[in-house]
C-alpha cells in the first residue's frame, strides 16, 4: 500500500494543462487564421496580376498593401475571437499548438509555391 508521501509525489509529476486568458487565446487564433491568409494572399498577388495590381493601387505598393490587410485582420479577429467560448476555455497546449501549427502549414504554402 503506498503512503500519503509517494501519492502526493506521483501526483505532483502529473502534467495539467495550464488555462490561458481569453485575450492570449484569441489572440493566438487570430494569429493562427491571418497568418495562413497571408500566405494565401502572397500565393494568389504571386498567381493573378489583377490581385498584384489591386494591391498596388490601395497604397502605392503591394507589400504595404499586404500589411496592412493582414493587421486590420489580425486585430479585429483577435477583439472578435476573444469574445467566443473557445477563447475563454483553450488550454497553452492548445494554444502552442496552434501557433506552431499555423506557422509551419504556412510557410509550407509559400515554399510550396515557389518551389512548384
Amino acid at each position: 500500500m503506498a503512503t500519503t508521501t509517494e501519492i502526493d509525489a506521483a501526483s505532483s509529476h502529473q502534467t495539467t494543462e495550464q488555462a490561458v486568458g481569453a485575450t492570449v487565446a484569441g489572440f493566438a487564433w487570430s494569429y493562427a487564421i491571418t497568418s495562413l491568409l497571408s500566405a494565401l494572399l502572397v500565393v494568389v498577388k504571386e498567381t493573378f496580376k489583377w490581385a498584384h495590381d489591386l494591391l498596388v493601387a490601395v497604397t502605392g505598393h503591394h507589400w504595404t498593401a499586404h500589411g496592412v490587410v493582414v493587421i486590420l485582420l489580425f486585430v479585429i479577429l483577435g477583439f472578435v475571437l476573444t469574445q467566443t467560448s473557445m477563447a475563454k476555455t483553450a488550454s497553452a497546449g492548445q494554444i502552442i499548438g496552434l501557433v506552431v501549427g499555423s506557422t509551419i502549414v504556412s510557410g509550407l504554402i509559400i515554399g510550396g509555391y515557389f518551389v512548384i
